[in-house]
């Protein structure tokens, strides 16, 4: 396959710069794979299409305020650092910017020097490996003096809200750079309700890196490495989901990230295995599902890896069409934009 095969038309006035006021008014598009028909609706329409005995899947992984402005010491040039992945303790794998002369031996000074960075090394695809030395506690000081890491097609810089609404309601495991965005709709109301009904709740952990935003460079599709990403899935997780396929409920993954996990842990039956690993797996047309049922998800951009897994989940002509469609009907997209339901 082409890559031009999962482009399409996007005016840049529909993409979300902000989220909607409430997170449950956001709209929702419902994509009905049995008769391929379409119903306009809002995100708190979804437990009208939550049945008693589904399992909603939900990616617990806490957002980082991985973006920080600092100096480098000796200069006092302006730099900033964006988080990319840990690699062990206190050594990250960082963004840098402008990098040219951040060497091995330079250090970085954060918020009057509560947190300062040695460079390392070079890492992959022009980063910095960088250990961070301070007083007290890493994250603590990290939720002081950073920013949250708001997507390159969101053109604003990080505001206070941002906090929260590029938070989950459910986040706890704190080591992503980028939200879980198909849960950004969620509310604790809303999951309540979907308790009430019989639908249950299960939660995975994936850490979302930066390479979420990093495009497709081959023409052929079948040609692209994926980035790695660390997974957890408790024994608990694992049960619950295991126990709802086993008695015929369908399992419905919240957002591409936990889509990720599940089709990572499972074996070629399609249980789902407890444990903690790092998934490559690139989902495109032609794979087959060996436990996602129905998706929650958001608009994703043209030409991504994202786009390529919900068209393995439906059919791509079909997946393009629903796109055009929620163009035509001014849905917004991306991360802080509307979301949809493929049934």
């Amino acid at each position: 396959m082409n890559i031009s095969e999962f482009d399409y038309e996007l005016p840049l006035e529909l993409i979300a710069q902000h989220p909607s006021q409430k997170r449950e008014d956001c709209r929702l598009l419902v994509v009905h794979r049995d008769d391929h028909t379409v119903e306009h609706k809002h995100f708190y329409d979804i437990l009208d299409y939550l049945k008693p005995g589904d399992c909603l899947v939900m990616n617990d992984s806490k957002v980082l305020p991985a973006r920080m402005f600092g100096v480098k010491e000796g200069t006092g040039a302006k730099i900033e650092f964006l988080l990319s992945k840990r690699v062990e303790g206190d050594v990250w794998e960082t963004i840098v910017r402008p990098g040219k002369r951040l060497h091995p031996g330079a250090i970085v000074s954060f918020g009057d020097g509560k947190l300062r960075a040695e460079i390392l090394d070079y890492g992959p695809d022009g980063t910095r490996i960088v250990k961070f030395m301070y007083d007290g506690v890493f994250l603590e000081i990290l939720e002081e003096i950073g920013r949250m890491p708001l997507p390159p097609y969101i053109e604003r810089e990080a505001e206070f809200d941002d906090k929260d609404r590029y938070q989950t309601v459910y986040c706890r495991e704190e080591g992503s750079v980028a939200a879980p965005t198909a849960g950004l709709h969620f509310t604790e109301e809303l999951l309540e309700k979907a308790k009430e009904k019989g639908v249950k709740l299960a939660f995975v952990t994936l850490h979302v890196g930066i390479g979420t935003f990093r495009p497709v460079k081959c023409e052929v599709v079948e040609e692209h490495k994926m980035h790695f990403e660390e997974y957890t899935v408790s024994q608990e997780a694992a049960d619950i989901i295991n126990q709802t396929k086993a008695e015929g409920g369908r399992i419905i993954s919240v957002g591409t990230t936990s889509t990720r996990t599940l089709e990572s842990a499972s074996d070629e039956n399609g249980i789902v295995k407890a444990g903690s690993g790092s998934t490559g797996i690139f989902i495109y047309p032609g794979y087959k599902y060996k436990v996602v049922d129905s998706l929650i998800t958001n608009f994703h951009l043209p030409k991504s890896t994202l786009l390529m897994l919900i068209s393995a989940l439906y059919n791509r002509e079909r997946i393009l069409d629903v796109y055009k469609t929620a163009v035509e009907e001014r849905y917004q997209f991306f991360s802080y934009g509307d979301a949809m339901f493929i049934e």
